[in-house]
């Protein structure tokens, strides 16, 4: 089993897309072998409404997600961490931490809430990329 996690600071943004968008992948290539964990260092009460609106856009309902806060557990068994930008994780060796430095779309607009997502999406399917090659 080879475990990813996607963090940030709330888990209500940028961590909730890429997990989406991760669920997506790992079931369209039949990688099973992925688990995917989500959390953030400070979870918010709930993930942010733009955030919600522009992932119903690509057919995801985060309506009925909750932010939460990953264990020490969960990212210690990981092989990949990608963190959002604002992560200051410290985690042992073995642990391939990718910071992906991405903007936060809380409090943006709409569009620039979409090219987050894009660029999201993008990262997510690199990834995705790297996993499948490794099978």
């Amino acid at each position: 089993m080879t475990n990813i996690a996607f963090v940030c600071v709330q888990n209500a943004g940028r961590s909730q897309m890429a997990t989406a968008f991760a669920k997506r992948e790992r079931e369209k290539r039949g990688l099973d072998s992925v688990a995917i964990h989500s959390g953030g260092t400070h979870p918010a009460d709930a993930v942010h409404d733009i955030v919600i609106e522009v992932m119903a856009e690509e057919g995801i309902d985060l309506s009925d997600r909750t932010p939460r806060k990953l264990t020490d557990e969960e990212l210690d068994s990981c092989r990949y961490v990608a963190t959002m930008g604002c992560s200051t994780l410290s985690l042992p060796p073995g642990i391939e931490v990718r910071d992906w430095d991405l903007d936060d779309p809380h409090g943006t607009s709409l569009a620039e809430a979409r090219r987050i997502r894009e660029e999201v999406k993008q990262r997510v399917g690199s990834l995705f990329d790297e996993l499948e090659d490794e099978t």
